[in-house]
């Protein structure tokens, strides 16, 4: 396994990030048994760092989390074996967690009741990244920073990061962090794949430029970069929403496709090692449903793309020109 720093940190974490989302629905997900088999190659495999969020698990009510998914990653933690010890966990807050209304969002009464709610279902006694899973209008960074000061104080919070967030909302909380001396946000996790550049006009310079760790998710478009093709073609089951989706994208689909072909490599490991080419980024979170796709995800670390290829990519799936104000203006 390769291993890198979270951005400016000195944590070190894996190259690939274990994205935990698919773990405790009742349809379509992965069952506890197969999750717990999952974590348990995934430290096999050298990966430590772990993503989940206290809404994952969805079951009765779309818009309300219940923390199924952070119950079942407590669940096996609490095997013993130095399961926790050896992971960087990630969780998330900002999603509705109850029908109440301060039951979601960013104040600090649910930034401090919800990471003990997180610490419960974990069963662990601190979080080392601690993530806002969406920017909060309505809540000032004055308000959220002082709820981070008083976890952090109290040693049940290490890092904070963001996710979803603009770059001038970065920028805007790392300096109200400044003006109180705080560390302030070290990764942002946004959707970013070969699909969905447009990170890349603000705020992949703006994490570069303070430091922040790039944790991507969606690497590969809901499965649109993983060989849909193959898969539409031998009649297996895709969403509507991905059909659509595809018919909309074809002929770049049939195009990556057909390079990923010529390349010999799998369209999955591709989308992987085009994301791990970037300096910036420091781990795709890969949401494997089972322990063989897992595995198979492996191979993009080992896997480099010549100047050719990379330059062949940008053409199938242009970019935004670059970081602004350059891709926009001179």
């Amino acid at each position: 396994m390769e291993y890198t720093h979270l951005g400016r940190l000195g944590l070190s974490v894996s190259r690939l990030c274990l994205g935990t989302m698919n773990f405790g629905w009742d349809v379509p997900g992965t069952d506890e048994v197969e999750a717990s088999a999952i974590m348990d190659r995934a430290l096999e495999h050298g990966i430590n760092f772990f993503d989940t969020a206290n809404v994952y698990g969805w079951r009765r009510n779309g818009a309300i989390g219940e923390g199924l998914t952070e119950q079942l990653i407590g669940r096996w933690f609490a095997q013993g074996g130095g399961r926790r010890e050896k992971v960087v966990l990630a969780t998330k807050v900002y999603g509705r967690m109850g029908k109440w209304p301060n039951e979601g969002y960013l104040s600090a009464r649910h930034i401090i009741s919800a990471c003990e709610a997180s610490l419960r279902r974990l069963q662990t006694d601190h979080l080392d990244l601690y993530q806002f899973h969406h920017v909060d209008r309505k809540a000032p960074w004055e308000e959220v920073w002082q709820a981070v000061e008083t976890l952090v104080g109290a040693g049940k919070v290490l890092y904070v990061g963001s996710s979803n967030f603009a770059g001038w909302h970065i920028a805007k909380a790392n300096e109200a962090a400044r003006a109180r001396r705080l560390l302030g946000l070290v990764s942002e996790q946004c959707r970013y794949n070969l699909t969905v550049r447009t990170p890349e006009l603000e705020v992949l310079p703006a994490c570069a430029d303070y430091g922040l760790g790039v944790i991507p998710w969606s690497p590969l478009a809901g499965g649109l970069l993983a060989g849909i093709l193959g898969r539409i073609d031998a009649g297996r089951r895709a969403e509507d929403r991905m059909r659509a989706e595809l018919e909309e994208r074809r002929p770049q689909i049939e195009a990556y496709e057909a390079l990923c072909t010529k390349l010999g490599e799998s369209p999955a490991d591709v989308a992987l090692a085009w994301l791990l080419a970037n300096p910036v980024v420091t781990a795709p979170i890969i949401g494997p449903r089972t322990v063989g796709q897992l595995d198979g995800a492996l191979h993009a670390l080992e896997l480099r793309l010549e100047d050719e290829t990379m330059k062949k990519l940008d053409e199938i799936f242009p970019g935004p020109g670059g970081p602004g104000p350059e891709a926009w203006a001179w």
